[in-house]
């Protein structure tokens, strides 16, 4: 039988509020949800037992049982749909880990969506996220892996607004390869509410990039070299960080920032992608 393949879609938000830090250690945040025609590949195989393999050039040191929320995912498709079928599932690790690109998160949404297809279960959008939606605030965004509007955790979607790019626009994504771990990230938001998401694009800001910057000087220097090339017309850092990216006109002008971003930082990541 030939595998079913699922693409794990990199996630970036292209405005990331955060409004308010609550009770439970959460943060209420706008963010707008936009996704990257790359991303981590999965395949899945018919199999008595659940099991996970993982591969590519951010797959060392990945756990392959339960640690790993892609297994998780899966078990709690089985729980949820009743489930006695197995399935043999390959991760091929393509995204930086702990990069503010949803790696995870998109990764267990695409096993959720191959399995839907394996076990021939039918389900909607909205059964997959009630399956595995408790497992990560950004599991919903994921599952759909479309542009959308995040309020609440980030969990309550909604249409995007009128301002956000197209399909297919030319995008860069720029990573130092230093890890930025998202709970020290948020513990360093200022607790200062600057405002609810405008409509228009230059409004858009990420609330995180200060504390971010202040773990990992190298995200700052990434902003300002994407701003420095001088053709891209948006430049942010995506969700905690590491990843920072750029909008561009074309795929000339993308590929040729990317260049130049290589020549200057050879050591560190950079995709060249578009949006979907």
């Amino acid at each position: 039988m030939t595998p079913i393949t699922e693409t794990a879609y990199a996630k970036i938000n292209l405005a990331l509020h955060v409004r308010a830090r609550l009770p439970d250690g959460y943060h209420e945040i706008e963010t707008l949800f936009a996704f990257c025609a790359d991303g981590d590949g999965i395949a899945i195989e018919a199999a008595e037992d659940l099991t996970l393999a993982t591969s590519g050039p951010f797959s060392g040191g990945l756990p392959t049982d339960d640690d790993n929320l892609v297994l998780r995912a899966a078990k709690a498709m089985q729980a949820h749909f009743g489930v006695r079928a197995g399935a043999r599932i390959s991760l091929d690790k393509r995204l930086p880990i702990a990069a503010g690109l949803g790696g995870g998160s998109a990764d267990a949404a695409a096993v959720a969506r191959g399995l839907n297809r394996l076990w021939v279960l039918d389900a909607t959008e909205d059964q997959l996220c009630t399956a595995i939606g408790p497992l990560g605030a950004d599991m919903a965004a994921c599952v759909a892996s479309r542009a959308m509007l995040g309020t609440g955790v980030g969990d309550v979607l909604s249409p995007p607004p009128a301002d956000m790019p197209v399909a297919g626009t030319p995008i860069l994504l720029v990573n130092p390869l230093t890890p930025c771990p998202t709970g020290p990230v948020y513990q360093g938001w200022d607790c200062a509410d600057r405002g609810s998401l405008a409509i228009a694009r230059a409004g858009w800001r990420n609330d995180l990039t200060p504390g971010a910057v202040a773990l990992v000087p190298e995200i700052g220097l990434a902003l300002y070299l994407l701003d420095e090339i001088g053709t891209a017309h948006f430049v942010r850092m995506s969700g905690s960080g590491a990843t920072c990216f750029a909008l561009f006109d074309s795929a000339a002008m993308r590929d040729a920032a990317r260049d130049e971003i290589a020549a200057q930082q050879p050591g560190w990541w950079t995709c060249a992608s578009v949006l979907r």
